[in-house]
């Protein structure tokens, strides 16, 4: 959520930057909002401090004898009038504070500004595509040889954007999740951590997803009880450990890795990657978060795409990272890169990582805060998030640029420790 101070002193400032998002801010709106929202604010103190003055006069009056009825009825009819008042500002604030959650970030001075994807920006590449001597075969062909990524199975129990895995397939698919938590655990620092995969409405509006994206997500309704969301990713809940605490500077940095199941609804991904693995409504992600002081949150960004970009180095896939234009930015943050690894089948780069800094955006929706230690006042940290990586589309990348002639798919190095002992599947 923005600073609603913003609104108030630098409308035109945030309605530009907003814009270059793609988002057109109503300022009419806000302005009427705000305009209205100052009227009865000042009507209603005025009242408020002339009910005072006559609640006094009342004593004095009756002191002096005087008849007080007249000064009673007054000071009802004003009681009335201020609880019509106090009435009317919390519904103008409410539709304020509405409108604040369905506005996104505004994106830092250093991201491109650009329409859509066609405009982000090449930073960097890793690694060099491999040359096939025989015809390449996509993942699902590969998988599919002996029965070990089964579609059909999966769309019989639940529809279509499922897998079914098995056998050596599987156990690579659970062998990079451990390789990936392992990872960050030992070598990057984080605190794994399990989390629930059910979470409760206020979760993911501290995190963004709500109001604005419930289409989105998969919602259990229980009767007389507070509904259920399953989780669109680990952040959502790793980033709501720290949602209404007041930290300890010396806390910070927190950072926090899980391995989780993904829920998501897709919608408005009708006919897209409608073969294989690359777009489904359940799948596996490896979630890095990090909650950290203001002033290190670009920084930490780095670090975060970092630690996600030596995991597709140790596997050695060719990767590029790409620095998100306005236009493509999540809902959330000030700053992404993507991670998009290569995949030849497709004769090129699909994401498969996105590491993004939300600056105090969701912080001020979670009220997530640390004691300044030089002011000795509470301040909203920030917050980052980034798949380290997504486990199912790295078992596509390693499927396809490690098969071979025969349809056999060779193991990584870095795998074979969790392989027992198996270095080739098929």
């Amino acid at each position: 959520m923005l600073d609603s101070k913003l609104l108030r002193t630098q409308l035109q400032d945030v309605a530009d930057r907003l814009a270059t998002r793609g988002y057109q801010l109503d300022v009419a709106r806000i302005e009427a909002l705000e305009a209205q929202r100052k009227t009865v604010q000042t009507r209603t103190e005025q009242l408020q401090a002339e009910r005072n003055a006559r609640s006094k006069s009342i004593g004095q009056a009756k002191q002096r004898g005087e008849d007080i009825a007249p000064l009673l009825a007054d000071v009802d009819r004003m009681a009335s009038e201020l609880d019509a008042g106090k009435q009317e500002l919390e519904g103008i604030q409410a539709e304020l504070d509405q409108l604040m959650l369905t506005l996104p970030n505004l994106p830092h001075e250093s991201v491109p500004v650009g329409k859509d994807e066609d405009e982000n920006v090449e930073v960097r590449r890793w690694g060099t595509p491999k040359s096939f001597d025989f015809p390449v075969q996509d993942h699902v062909a590969l998988g599919e040889q002996h029965g070990w990524l089964d579609f059909e199975t999966a769309a019989k129990l639940s529809g279509a954007r499922f897998a079914l895995m098995r056998g050596p397939i599987a156990r690579l698919h659970r062998a990079l999740a451990q390789f990936m938590i392992d990872l960050h655990t030992r070598e990057h620092g984080y605190e794994e951590a399990y989390t629930p995969y059910l979470v409760q409405a206020p979760a993911l509006q501290g995190t963004g997803q709500l109001p604005k994206f419930e289409e989105d997500l998969f919602k259990i309704t229980r009767e007389g009880e507070a509904d259920f969301y399953l989780i669109p990713t680990a952040e959502v809940s790793l980033t709501n450990i720290v949602a209404g605490e007041i930290l300890d500077a010396k806390q910070l940095p927190l950072k926090f890795v899980a391995h989780t199941p993904c829920f998501r609804s897709e919608a408005g991904a009708s006919g897209r990657d409608t073969r294989g693995m690359i777009r489904q409504h359940q799948f596996d992600k490896v979630e890095m978060v990090q909650i950290v002081e203001p002033g290190q949150s670009f920084e930490a960004l780095e670090s975060l795409t970092a630690n996600a970009e030596e995991v597709l180095q140790l596997l050695e896939l060719p990767y590029r990272v790409l620095a998100l234009c306005t236009g493509d930015m999540g809902f959330g943050a000030t700053k992404t890169y993507d991670l998009e690894v290569w995949v030849p089948s497709q004769d090129k780069y699909r994401e498969i990582s996105s590491c993004s800094n939300c600056g105090d955006f969701q912080a001020r929706r979670m009220q997530a805060r640390y004691r300044n230690p030089e002011t000795g006042k509470p301040e909203l940290v920030h917050t980052l998030n980034g798949s380290g990586l997504a486990v199912g589309r790295t078992l596509v990348a390693v499927l396809e640029n490690y098969q071979q002639a025969d349809g056999s798919v060779r193991v990584p190095e870095v795998l074979k420790p969790y392989m027992a002992g198996i270095e080739v599947i098929g």
